[in-house]
């Protein structure tokens, strides 16, 4: 993480699969990389290529963690997975120098690694050696792979936080603080679901809104628990732990209205106490009213946990505060059927002299005694098929480019029974 720390978080390419194709998140951590640097630690970051025709080409990277040998990325990896083919994927890490990480001509190779898309997503959870050029190990170096697949039915919510009377971490300056959420998975481990920006030098920071996937945030269960962690950031990559609090996506939904709060001034509607205002913060219930615009503001204490058993007097470390949220659905076509949506198939037949006489075995028009033509063939294939979500089973069938009756001149636009009011074929 650089000193003008970026928000990472997943907001590309949401949305449903087709129907070949599913949409893949991997989400990168290392271990006990190499430390190329003399007077700090590594600035990992790691590159994602892909082979095409045999050319190794960069599909995107990570950001660059500061100072860090055993960075987890925030950044989310995001891929197309063909079932039917070989995607083969390398992943490179290298010591990132300067402030534009945009090449790696001059940067310090940490070790890298090769394998399929089909591997990962096969174990979920894959973790293997960094190698150096030549097949040599690099150390003790370890890269582990997180695999999830993004569902077109779940969607993705755009949430913003800021925080109130943080602890002051510094001694010249006010703390540097920023949010991490995780998620706690069924086994007790946690995953880094996003990792916001730095705000320097504040102990009230508003947050820059982000973006995130419903099965990254929670796996689509709304009673899954969040860890949510508050640091003071620290260029050496040593951040100092302000405090932490647990959270659900179900508790999030309670905060009201669709605009974002600027205010931030909140009174309990429980205890009615001032929950960030007042000298004394000692509300210890979680839903507020914001006094200026009375949107419900969902508020959690920030608590650090060693302080709690040492001081008697100690109540929190800040207020943590969900001033947004905004829930996007992203239906899928089943989604559509199954909540009553009809296809209604119509087909329009070119009669032009093009497609040649009918009565030739060569024209496509030809009535065959023994097969159906090409054009039956098609109607048939996709009617078959469209029938199934037409609650009437008829069709609307036109024509155009032939002479009808009863004056037979050319019509380029006529209904196959001739009657232009009802041109619909069972």
């Amino acid at each position: 993480m650089s000193e003008s720390q970026e928000a990472t978080s997943p907001v590309a390419g949401i949305g449903g699969p087709a129907a070949c194709v599913t949409k893949v998140e991997l989400r990168v951590s290392c271990k006990s990389l190499l430390d190329r640097d003399t007077l700090n630690k590594s600035d990992p970051c790691v590159i994602l290529m892909v082979q095409t025709q045999g050319q190794w080409t960069e599909l995107d990277r990570t950001e660059v963690i500061k100072s860090n040998l055993n960075p987890v990325f925030a950044k989310v990896l995001m891929l197309d997975y063909y079932f039917e083919e070989v995607q083969k994927l390398r992943f490179e890490v290298y010591d990132i120098h300067g402030t534009h990480s945009i090449g790696t001509r001059d940067d310090d190779f940490l070790g890298g690694v090769e394998c399929t898309l089909g591997q990962i997503v096969a174990q979920k959870k894959m973790m293997k050696p960094l190698l150096l050029k030549y097949g040599k190990y690099a150390g003790k170096s370890t890269i582990t792979i997180h695999a999830e697949e993004i569902s077109g039915n779940n969607g993705y919510v755009e949430l913003a936080f800021c925080a109130k009377k943080l602890d002051d971490k510094d001694l010249f300056s006010k703390s540097d603080p920023f949010l991490e959420i995780y998620r706690v998975n069924d086994d007790g481990t946690e995953q880094l679901v996003h990792r916001t920006e730095v705000i320097k030098n504040n102990l009230n920071p508003v947050w820059e809104p982000f973006k995130v996937s419903l099965i990254s945030l929670c796996s689509c269960d709304e009673d899954r628990k969040l860890k949510c962690l508050v640091w003071d950031y620290d260029s050496r990559g040593k951040h100092d732990f302000i405090g932490e609090f647990y959270a659900t996506f179900k508790e999030m939904q309670k905060v009201s209205g669709g605009n974002k709060c600027v205010c931030a001034v909140c009174v309990c509607y429980v205890c009615v106490c001032w929950c960030v205002c007042c000298v004394c913060v000692c509300c210890v219930c979680v839903l507020c009213v914001c006094a200026v615009c009375v949107c419900v503001l969902v508020t959690w204490e920030c608590v650090n946990p060693k302080y709690k058993l040492k001081k008697k007097n100690y109540k929190n470390s800040g207020l943590v505060i969900l001033t947004e949220l905004k829930l996007h659905r992203l239906y899928s076509f089943l989604d559509y059927i199954m909540g009553g949506c009809q296809i209604h198939f119509t087909v329009a037949i070119d009669f032009t002299a093009s497609n040649g006489d009918p009565r030739n075995s060569c024209s496509l028009h030809y009535i065959n005694p023994y097969q159906p033509n090409e054009y039956l063939k098609a109607l048939i294939a996709v009617g078959e098929i469209c029938q199934d979500y037409d609650s009437d089973k008829r069709f609307s069938a036109l024509g155009f480019g032939a002479r009808i009756p009863p004056n037979y001149e050319v019509s380029h636009d006529f209904a196959i029974n001739f009657n232009p009011d009802d041109d619909e074929c069972e």
